[in-house]
């Protein structure tokens, strides 16, 4: 076949295809799902629910959300994981995701290969909270107790490998104190027998402590987040308190099936940066104690691997493992 009569084969050929090939639909133009991977009316869902009040106004497209708890986050991830790459099935990620690699031998799924970073929502801490009639009124003084009587302070946690958990476990470390593990169903349980005196002390979150914090039922001596929260200007943090360079936080990230188009996740991020600047969300602030950030893609991936490594060494040099 002469040259030009080939060019002018394949030509015909190439744009016969463009011609039989559909358009990709404008995104989105159907439901997009936020899968929590946790039951209904935790801090997670709270957030996962405004931030899907919000995205649907700016997206044009009712944004739902599925409640798949179970094994420590990992049905729903794996869910979301295995789900195609159009952008309509979301994952609301939080810290049990970057722990989870180092808690379990085998995940179904790589967090690195099969999840792909749309924005680092919010971040959030825990307070330290002891009875009122306690004598430990400061870091300092739970510092002191715990070296004068190793054996006599105990702190609750609800569940393994939570951040309530693993703040505990890194203030051990890094104040090279002992203090006796308790775990809980919750941090409700574990509020209780603080209040009772059966735990001396508890790492847990605002939502859970702030009202009792206020009515002087449970006194707060410190934040475990890298700066004091607008939310408790007045309590130091447990660095500045007397274990400098401690910090543990809880966060909120959203994430897409691997393979999901750029630009899908580029209007993703728009949408909630914007979702974020909503005044339901400067209320969710102060009653979780939430910093919204609303981050790019890579600074979600940049801080999802500070994560993983620096909660890998905590677990690893405190022997936890998943029950």
């Amino acid at each position: 076949m002469p040259l030009r009569l080939l060019a002018s084969f394949l030509f015909a050929l190439a744009a016969s295809v463009l011609l039989h090939t559909p358009a990709r639909a404008a995104y989105p133009d159907h439901v997009v799902k936020i899968v929590v991977p946790f039951a209904p009316g935790g801090g997670t869902d709270v957030v996962a629910r405004t931030l899907a009040q919000e995205m649907q106004k700016d997206l044009g497209v009712t944004v739902i959300i599925e409640n798949k708890p179970g094994a420590g986050t990992i049905i729903g991830t794996q869910s979301v994981a295995a789900s195609p790459p159009d952008g309509y099935t979301l994952l609301m990620a939080t810290f049990a995701n970057a722990v989870n690699p180092s808690l379990y031998r085998k995940l179904p799924y790589d967090p690195h290969k099969d999840l792909a970073p749309v924005a680092l929502v919010a971040r959030s801490f825990n307070v330290v909270v002891v009875n009122p009639s306690s004598p430990i009124k400061s870091i300092a003084d739970l510092i002191a107790v715990a070296k004068a009587d190793p054996e006599k302070l105990s702190y609750g946690t609800y569940g393994t490998g939570t951040s309530a958990h693993l703040a505990g476990e890194l203030f051990k470390h890094m104040a090279g104190v002992n203090l006796t593990t308790v775990p809980y169903k919750g941090a409700a349980p574990g509020i209780t027998d603080l209040l009772g005196g059966q735990i001396q002390v508890m790492f847990t979150t605002v939502a859970s402590c702030a009202s009792l914090v206020e009515a002087g039922q449970l006194r707060a001596i410190a934040v475990t987040s890298t700066e004091r929260s607008p939310s408790f200007p007045k309590l130091p943090t447990v660095s500045e308190a007397g274990v400098p360079g401690y910090a543990a936080e809880s966060w909120y990230g959203l994430y897409a099936p691997a393979n999901t188009p750029p630009d899908i996740i580029d209007r993703l991020n728009k949408s909630a940066a914007r979702a974020v600047q909503a005044a339901a969300f400067r209320k969710l602030s102060v009653n979780e104690g939430l910093v919204m950030v609303a981050a790019p893609p890579a600074d979600l991936d940049r801080y999802f691997a500070g994560e993983e490594v620096r909660w890998r060494k905590v677990i690893e040099d405190a022997g936890i493992k998943a029950d």
